[in-house]
């Protein structure tokens, strides 16, 4: 006979209260909201714990993948294409590069057309190609989008392809505003007429791109680029309706290009959030539920990707391709680790290839639809972040709709306040960037492997903004002023030297002699680091032997009081003096002349240019 006892029906049931109860025990008096509630960037707060509880008022539970409103994916499978962008100038070049890249594990190809393009190049670049079962997507500028899109939808009928083809065309009258500030110089509607019109017996043929990765390369906020990207997406849909389209036709030629940031959780949450919202906008203009499915293309972000110890980049784009993977997206463009200094080489196109080759066909991250359903914590995320998302889409919409703040440069001023705020935590070390300005790679240089000049927008080239316009994003990267401050360093031929001088406590000392190094090596000084010093005299003498250019004195607070005022003394102006710390004794310090200190809340970038002025003159 089974034993069908409940093995825990012993243990009376544990109650949040009681745990929040024993976690305020275990934390001593600290309170727990400032202790452990993390209040996001994103406008919500993330708690400690999860239970079951939280999922109570959450309304998407329940849903399966497949089934409207897609928070669990839009297919019963998890199966994504791997998007490979093909470098080259000529046809040929083209043609060749995109071949190698789908030999060798790539099922979705980018191409992007420049210049003057005939219907035998498009033949060229297209040879060998098996559209069957390779994704194709074009960019191109837009005065020639339609011209291209009725290239290709001509060769596909003419090789019988117009109902195996997937791909689209990235036709995006609303991306000049964002890079230069200028509207687009023909009239929307009319292009749009045309290009529906152009490609509508190609089912799978998406023309309509909504291109948040930009706002996302331009440091926006998860909730805020998925607020516009919705924005965005209605704002094409009241087109093309007003323009005679069915909601089915108009929702069904849309392409959401979105980046993802590092934000690991996050960002699982944000695709599976987008899902959610933009079916229940779609189905707001009576389209049929099997209408109202998003088609997402995830890109790495560029915003956080790094010059000096770039393979760090590595690190974030799994991260950040895992994420999406896990989320369910149609699609993943995983940049190459090299992207911001050089053309990436066959190395590291295969690498960033291959980062997604293993998530598929090792970590088979393709055979489980939506693995995060029904976690307390990503269900969580996956709410909190669409309630805020919705909150933004709706302010946008009561203010006249997407195209409307785009042209009064409203979008673009939020989304540049958040990149400042970004290049403000990470000029202070609140948001880390792991070899930038945070353990630096002390002996690196890169003004020798610089090849091109760095661009985060993600379109190849410097964006500049004409007189009359409105603002444009801002697309410098989050590491890109601490970059300016090492590289300054090596192109000044010179390299300061910075010496630790410890002394006293030894845990402190070697803690802090830690920190200074770090702090320092983030400008690309030399770092002379020591043992331990048995009396400021001595340090002070090796210090002047090394021919130190700053002297950083390392000890314990109680013991500054003491050490800081003799080594200030002993060093004589020889060096600049710095203390690594911030010591109770501080403005004491400051009397007697000592004017530098270094702890966890300055302004690390600052700070530096402020040496950089006085070494490196």
């Amino acid at each position: 006979m089974a034993n069908n006892e409940k093995l825990f029906d012993m243990f009376s049931p544990t109650t949040t209260e009681d745990w929040v109860a024993k976690i305020t025990v275990d934390l001593k008096g600290a309170d727990f909201d400032k202790k452990l509630v993390w209040r996001t960037n994103e406008g919500f707060n993330v708690q400690p714990f999860y239970r079951r509880e939280d999922l109570q008022n959450v309304a998407h539970m329940g849903t399966l993948p497949g089934q409207f409103p897609y928070v669990r994916g839009t297919r019963d499978n998890n199966d994504w294409l791997i998007r490979q962008q093909i470098p080259g100038t000529t046809p040929s070049e083209i043609n060749s590069e995109a071949l190698h890249a789908i030999d060798r594990g790539a099922d979705s190809i980018g191409i992007k057309l420049n210049g003057d393009i005939t219907a035998e190049d498009l033949k060229v670049i297209l040879s060998g190609i098996d559209l069957k079962r390779v994704e194709l997507n074009i960019s191109c500028c837009n005065g020639k989008a339609v011209e291209i899109a009725r290239m290709l939808v001509d060769y596909l009928t003419a090789n019988g392809l117009e109902k195996d083809f997937r791909g689209s065309i990235d036709f995006d009258p609303f991306k000049r505003l964002l890079r230069h500030g200028l509207e687009f110089p023909r009239d929307i509607k009319t292009e749009v007429v045309s290009m529906y019109a152009t490609v509508k017996e190609v089912e799978n043929f998406r023309c309509f791109a909504v291109n948040s990765v930009l706002l996302n390369n331009a440091g926006a906020y998860i909730t805020q680029e998925l607020g516009y990207a919705l924005a965005w997406g209605a704002e094409w849909m009241n087109i093309l309706t007003d323009a005679g389209l069915t909601p089915c036709e108009a929702a069904s030629r849309i392409k959401f290009n979105m980046g993802i940031s590092s934000n690991y959780f996050m960002e699982l949450a944000k695709f599976r959030a987008a899902r959610m919202l933009w079916a229940e906008i779609v189905k707001a203009y009576e389209a049929e539920d099997g209408c109202c499915k998003m088609m997402v293309h995830a890109v790495t972000s560029q915003f956080n990707q790094t010059i000096y110890d770039a393979h760090v980049n590595l690190l974030r784009s799994m991260t950040e391709t895992m994420s999406a993977a896990l989320a369910g997206v149609d699609s993943i463009e995983t940049l190459p680790f090299d992207l911001q200094y050089k053309n990436p080489d066959e190395f590291s196109e295969r690498i960033a290839r291959n980062q997604q080759l293993l998530l598929r066909e090792e970590s088979h991250l393709n055979k489980v639809v939506d693995p995060a359903g029904g976690s307390y914590y990503i269900e969580t995320l996956t709410a909190s972040i669409a309630k805020v998302a919705w909150t933004l889409f709706n302010e946008v919409e009561e203010n006249g709709g997407f195209y409307s703040l785009l042209k009064n440069g409203e979008v673009q001023k939020k989304v540049n306040e958040s990149g400042v705020k970004r290049h403000t935590d990470v000029a202070r070390r609140k948001e880390i960037l792991l070899g930038t300005n945070q353990y630096p790679n002390f002996n690196e240089t890169a003004l020798d492997k610089i090849q091109k000049t760095p661009c985060g927008c993600g379109c190849g080239c410097a964006t500049e903004v004409a007189d009359g316009a409105v603002d444009a994003l801002n697309f410098d990267r989050a590491a890109s002023q601490f970059e300016q401050l090492r590289l300054d360093t090596e192109r000044s031929g010179k390299r300061p030297k910075v010496f630790m001088l410890t002394i006293g406590n030894l845990a402190m000392r070697l803690a802090r002699a830690q920190f200074s190094s770090n702090f320092f090596g983030c400008a690309g000084y030399e770092i002379i680091d020591n043992i331990g010093f048995q009396t400021v005299k001595e340090g002070v003498e090796a210090a002047v032997e090394k021919g130190a250019d700053v002297v950083v004195l390392c000890s314990s607070d109680d013991e500054y009081a003491q050490y800081a005022p003799e080594a200030f003394k002993e060093l004589d102006g020889r060096a600049l003096f710095v203390v690594a710390g911030a010591p109770a004794c501080m403005e004491e310090l400051k009397a007697q002349g000592i004017e530098d200190f270094i702890h966890v809340r300055v302004n690390v970038l600052d700070t530096l240019v402020k040496f950089n002025a006085k070494l490196l003159n």
